[in-house]
C-alpha cells in the first residue's frame, strides 16, 4: 500500500560520513514501508535549507540524516516555505543532542523505521530575530569554538568546568555588558538581570554539547518555555572557583549563575556579540529577541519511551 511521496535529504558529510554503509537500508526500509522516495544529497552549507524550502511542499514526509545543524536548515527551510508536514530525523552527526532529547535511536535504520512506526510529536522551536533554531541559540566564551571549527557545538558546553578551573586570570575572560529583560514562567512577574556576563545559552533540550541534564531538571520541548542559563562574570578567583562548583553540581543558588524558564526573552548589549544557532553561526547583534514558538513542527518519534524499534523485515508495511 502507498504511504504517499518522501523527500529524503542527506548531509554525506555529517559525523565523518556515517550514513554511507546505511544509505541502501535506509532507503530500502522507506521503500518497503509504501514510500514513493525522492533522495537530495545536499552539496553546500545551506542546501538543505532550500531544498526543503523549495521543494517540500510537495510532499507527505520529510527524512533528513546528518547533524543537528541538518536539522535546523530542514525546519528553517520547512518555515521560509510556510508549510508543514512531518519530518523523519535520522541523525549522523557526533553529539546529536536534539535527536538523544526525543529518544530517537543512534542505530540509523531504527530511526529510518520511524517513518513507518513513528509517532507524530509536535515540538516547540525557538524565533531569534526572526530566524528559527531548534533547540539551542547560545552566546560566550563557550560557543565561539563551535563555529571555529567543522564540528557544532560539540562537547564545549560540557568542558565549561574545565576551561573555567584552568583560567589563571579573569581579565583573559571576555565578558559583555547586557540586559536580561524576560517574564518569569514560574511566577509570571517581569524580571531585568544587568551585568557583565561570559556566557548564556537559551535551550530545548534535555543535552547541549552531549551532556544530559545542563538544561535543567523535568525539561519538556512541548511547554512553551526555554530553559535559560546565563553566567555573569565573577569579581574574584574565589568566586570563580565557587561558581565552577555550581556549574557542575548545579546549584541553584549561585549568584553568578541564572537558570529560569520564560517563553520571551529580550537581550541588549552595549557591543555586538556573536551568537551560535543550534551550533553553527549565528551573526552578531547587539539587540536581540528570542521567542518561543509552541509545538511549531513535527517530528516522528519513537511510539514509546521503551521502544527500541526493533525492525521487523518481513512486516514492515
Amino acid at each position: 500500500m502507498k504511504k504517499g511521496k518522501l523527500l529524503f535529504i542527506v548531509n554525506p558529510k555529517s559525523g565523518k560520513a556515517q550514513i554511507k554503509p546505511h544509505l541502501l537500508e535506509i532507503l530500502n526500509i522507506f521503500t518497503r514501508a509504501g514510500y514513493e522516495v525522492t533522495t537530495h544529497i545536499t552539496q553546500c552549507p545551506g542546501d538543505a535549507k532550500e531544498v526543503a524550502r523549495d521543494r517540500g511542499k510537495e510532499y507527505d514526509l520529510l527524512a533528513c540524516s546528518g547533524g543537528d545543524g541538518t536539522l535546523d536548515e530542514v525546519v528553517n527551510g520547512m518555515m521560509q516555505g510556510m508549510f508543514q508536514i512531518p519530518v523523519c530525523y535520522i541523525p549522523a552527526g557526533s553529539t546529536n543532542d536534539f535527536a538523544g532529547s526525543l529518544g530517537i535511536p543512534k542505530n540509523m535504520e531504527r530511526a529510518a523505521y520511524l517513518a513507518v512506526k513513528g509517532k507524530p510529536f509536535a515540538c516547540d522551536l525557538g524565533k531569534f530575530n526572526g530566524n528559527i533554531f531548534v533547540y539551542v541559540a547560545a552566546f560566550g566564551m563557550f560557543t565561539e569554538v563551535s563555529y571555529d571549527t567543522d564540528q557544532s557545538l560539540k562537547n564545549v558546553l560540557g568542558h565549561a568546568a574545565y576551561i573555567l578551573k584552568g583560567v589563571q586570570s579573569l581579565s583573559t575572560i571576555k565578558s559583555y555588558p547586557m540586559r536580561f529583560t524576560y517574564e518569569d514562567a514560574e511566577d509570571g512577574e517581569k524580571h531585568v538581570i544587568e551585568g557583565k556576563f561570559i556566557f548564556g545559552m537559551i535551550t530545548n533540550s534535555i543535552s547541549v554539547g552531549g551532556f544530559k541534564n545542563i538544561t535543567g531538571k523535568n525539561v519538556e520541548l512541548n511547554d512553551g518555555q526555554f530553559e535559560v542559563t546565563l553566567i555573569r562574570l565573577p569579581g574574584s578567583t574565589q568566586e570563580l572557583n565557587q561558581m565552577v562548583t555550581s556549574l557542575v553540581e548545579r546549584n541553584p543558588k549561585d549568584e553568578f549563575i541564572y537558570w529560569f524558564k520564560t517563553a520571551y526573552l529580550e537581550v541588549e548589549s552595549k557591543e555586538d556579540i556573536a551568537w551560535t544557532l543550534d551550533g553553527e553561526f549565528g551573526g552578531v547583534h547587539d539587540k536581540v529577541t528570542i521567542a518561543d514558538e509552541k509545538e511549531a513542527f513535527v517530528i516522528l518519534t519513537p511510539p514509546d519511551k521503551k521502544s527500541n524499534l526493533l525492525i521487523d523485515k518481513k512486516s514492515d508495511k
